[in-house]
């Protein structure tokens, strides 16, 4: 074998080589999707309700997530008035996408409760902001040894859709193959009252304001999976 031809054949098994390598490192690479937070659509809401000097909404997100690794949301409500007394009611609010309506539970350490215990409503000051993480009644799995309940399953289940027909399976390809993104919405139930009134169960209860949250899920290139990304 003449020189040429030995050199030309140790390039191509070396870009072989290369070629198996990078294929093996991407395909190890955990998929990475991006949650987004449609606040234009929640200030056009507040804006309508005549709220947009009251209230203020904002959800906070890491730049990227494994693709099931969303177990919960971090929302802030801020209660912008000077004599306005703003509740939250979680049993009224509710977590949506295009099959189902879930029930919201809001999150505390260790929880123990039943969670079909009813939640006591939430009251935001004036001019104060109460911060809660929240997340799908049934996302939850109870601890038998001690007694508590942690979010355990991811709020939206992409994966799972791999595994349903073949509506789904399609969903599913397109979406990992960015070609369609997906979605779900916080259904925020609010009550509005004076301050000096106050809420009390089954007595002048206030006129509820149904705020739709909505998010988008993007499906990532795996190039954000590469340490250098990932705060980004």
């Amino acid at each position: 074998m003449r020189s040429g031809d030995q050199n030309l054949v140790i390039l191509t098994l070396y870009i072989i080589g290369v070629s198996y390598v990078f294929n093996r490192m991407v395909e190890s690479i955990d998929d990475q999707v991006r949650f987004d937070f449609k606040k234009g659509m929640v200030d056009d809401q507040l804006k309508e309700q005549n709220l947009q000097d009251q209230i203020g909404i904002a959800f906070k997100f890491k730049p990227s997530y494994a693709i099931d690794d969303l177990k919960d949301l971090s929302v802030s409500i801020e209660n912008k008035s000077e004599n306005i007394a703003v509740y939250v009611d979680w049993d009224n609010s509710s977590l949506v996408d295009d099959k189902q309506s879930r029930r919201v539970i809001r999150k505390s350490p260790d929880l123990t409760r039943d969670l079909a215990v009813s939640q006591s409503p939430s009251l935001i000051a004036p001019q104060k902001t109460l911060s809660e993480t929240v997340t799908a009644e049934d996302v939850f799995e109870r601890d038998p040894v001690a007694g508590t309940y942690s979010a355990k399953k991811p709020i939206m289940n992409i994966s799972g859709l791999s595994k349903a027909g073949p509506p789904q399976k399609k969903i599913y390809n397109d979406f990992m193959n960015q070609r369609i993104e997906l979605g779900f919405s916080l259904q925020l139930v609010l009550r509005i009252s004076e301050v000096r009134v106050g809420l009390t169960p089954g007595v002048n209860v206030p006129p509820m304001c149904i705020i739709n949250c909505p998010f988008t899920v993007k499906k990532l290139p795996w190039t954000y999976a590469l340490p250098w990304n990932k705060k980004k």
